[in-house]
């Protein structure tokens, strides 16, 4: 049975849970949430995504020949993590392999999800090692979903840098090749529910290492900051308008429409040796 966790700084207040070691409420000092969580719009708030991230071609890869079963983003989300450590600004989640894994995931591993808070900020750390004899693949990624009251369409996203954004075409579970350019040589994005008509935003190239979500009133703002992710997805549900946007560093990729089912040769896959691990952090600030 799972449970939740609350750590706190007196800036920041975050409550975890053991169930897919997910982020389920962030509120600053004076108890304003920044989170989205309604399970009757959707079944989660901040999913955590490993041992793939996206979906699979027809939801199976193969591996030394042999063919394996993955849902979308695979087991995490849905798994239980026991709780390594904790004090009263930081948690420590972990997963290992276990007989139900090996049966989807030839892999055996340590993965800790670790919580700290510092200031108005709360650092998310993902470490994987590979525990077992063999080369390890996967890849790793974040899918908080901020609170956008109003809707989105009354929020934009600043980038640190300029960009030219050019989005994957979604077709179900895969990305094209084809693109749609959604912004040029610009910091900014305007939100709206148009760009989610079909799924999501995927971005593969990038310049910026943070970004900010803000209401175009000036009333909500959060910083996200993530550097060493090699590729960023956006996300809601545009066909009730959900008063959310997912913003989404990943270290990997959905399939491609092409896709030879090679997990070895995936988008953004990262490949460990025995006993090599991996961390990779964002962080998510809460500035008004």
């Amino acid at each position: 049975m799972s449970s939740t966790f609350t750590i706190s700084n007196g800036n920041i207040t975050a409550v975890c849970s053991s169930a897919g070691a997910e982020l389920i409420s962030l509120k600053n000092s004076d108890g304003k949430e920044f989170l989205f969580r309604d399970k009757n719009i959707w079944d989660f708030s901040s999913p955590i995504l490993f041992p793939i991230c996206g979906g699979l071609k027809d939801d199976i890869y193969l591996y030394e020949g042999k063919k394996y079963t993955l849902p979308k983003h695979g087991f995490a989300r849905n798994s239980e993590f026991s709780v390594e450590s904790i004090n009263e600004n930081s948690i420590v989640f972990l997963m290992t392999d276990n007989a139900e894994t090996l049966k989807v995931y030839p892999f055996k591993f340590e993965f800790r999800v670790s919580y700290s808070l510092c200031d108005d900020s709360l650092n998310v750390e993902f470490d994987v090692k590979n525990t077992g004899n063999n080369k390890m693949f996967f890849s790793v990624g974040s899918h908080e979903a901020f609170l956008c009251p109003e809707g989105i369409n009354k929020y934009s996203i600043i980038f640190d840098k300029k960009e030219t954004l050019d989005s994957h075409i979604v077709k179900g579970n895969l990305l094209d090749y084809e693109t749609q350019r959604i912004i040029k040589n610009s910091e900014k994005l305007q939100l709206s529910y148009d760009y989610f008509k079909v799924d999501a935003l995927a971005f593969s190239k990038f310049n910026s290492e943070k970004l900010m979500l803000c209401a175009d009133d000036g009333t909500r703002i959060i910083q996200v900051e993530f550097p060493g992710f090699s590729h960023l997805l956006l996300w809601t549900k545009n066909d009730i308008k959900a008063p959310y946007i997912c913003i989404e560093p990943w270290c990997g990729f959905p399939d491609m429409i092409d896709s030879d089912y090679d997990i070895t040769e995936k988008a953004g896959i990262i490949q460990l040796s025995a006993g090599e691990s991996r961390t990779v952090t964002h962080s998510i600030t809460l500035i008004k």
